[in-house]
């Protein structure tokens, strides 16, 4: 199963597509779209007979890179979908409005008997968590992290732009990382509801807090995320899109992205950056590269999902 953003016409939304085994396109999952006018990431706990959607953008949108304009007209999402997994209709729309805005990575606890799971929006830079109360879903601002002012180069407070978000296999931790800010935080969710920040790093990113690493800053931020499964290593890569990174992170197109290892203290809490792990994408044999999404080959914690 696919989430796509749009059609072949690059208007959205674009619906879920399924896959047999053999990797053939059978059809799209959904039974109906009414309700949907944006689509992104998914997750799914059958035995709760519900998936989560997010929103992003239309591919015509995204493509042209950031507006602040196509916000204010409406071009992004705000909107979580909480699907009848059976029925595979929306059985519910929550609006987060101006604390919502560009909701993209959803993650739900992988015990398949929770309810609990975290949703981030990009842009307001706003961690959610939602979770079932009796019959009802319910969802509350968790996390805010504030736009900063006065940074070079910019008109406007620059916020953290939470682009990606990782739940450790336990439950326990949550991971997310701040594409402008230039910080990867680590925050304690044994409570969901009220998470303890316990680690953070600064990997780049526009606030000028971006360290030194082999003899030179970290240029881009900390944008995709994957954690191992005893959940002691996470891995970070800088871009986001081309059309983006071009607009904010220029250097990327030149220096290329990327690949860094973070050891994670999963008693007490608490990251380091492992030094001895650097893989530039700088140096490709055909030119710079941008590193993006990544993957284990026998699992990792956002590929397993159980029912």
């Amino acid at each position: 199963m696919l989430s796509m953003l749009g059609n072949d016409q690059g208007d959205g939304p674009g619906g879920f597509l399924l896959l047999n085994d053999q990797f053939e396109v059978t059809g799209t999952w959904e039974a109906s779209r009414e309700g949907m006018q944006f689509n992104y990431d998914f997750w799914y706990q059958p035995r709760h007979n519900v998936m989560v959607s997010s929103e992003w953008a239309a591919p015509n949108t995204i493509k042209r890179g950031f507006k602040l304009d196509d916000v204010k007209a409406g071009k992004y999402g705000q909107r979580l979908h909480f699907w009848d997994w059976k029925g595979r209709k929306i059985a519910r729309t929550f609006d987060l409005g101006g604390d919502g805005l560009i909701p993209l990575e959803i993650r739900f606890h992988h015990n398949p008997n929770s309810t609990h799971g975290f949703a981030g929006a990009a842009l307001s830079s706003v961690m959610w968590h939602y979770h079932k109360a009796g019959t009802e879903w319910k969802i509350e601002k968790v996390i805010e992290v504030k736009p900063v002012k006065d940074v070079k180069g910019w008109d406007t407070p620059v916020p953290g732009l939470i682009t990606d978000l990782v739940l450790s296999m336990d439950d326990k931790y949550l991971y997310f990382s701040n594409w402008l800010h230039g910080d990867i935080r680590q925050y304690d969710v044994s409570d969901p509801a009220n998470p303890k920040l316990t680690g953070q790093l600064w990997l780049g990113g526009l606030l000028g807090k971006a360290r030194e690493f082999r003899g030179k800053k970290l240029g881009g931020g900390p944008q995709m995320l994957q954690l191992s499964l005893d959940g002691k290593r996470l891995y970070v890569t800088s871009s986001l899109y081309s059309a983006w990174d071009n607009q904010l992170y220029p250097e990327i197109a030149k220096d290329g992205s990327y690949l860094l290892q973070i050891d994670c203290d999963t008693r007490n809490g608490g990251m380091t950056l492992n030094e001895r792990f650097h893989v530039d994408f700088g140096k490709e044999p055909d030119g710079p590269a941008r590193a993006h999404e990544i993957r284990f080959p026998n699992g990792d914690s956002t590929s397993d999902i159980w029912n």
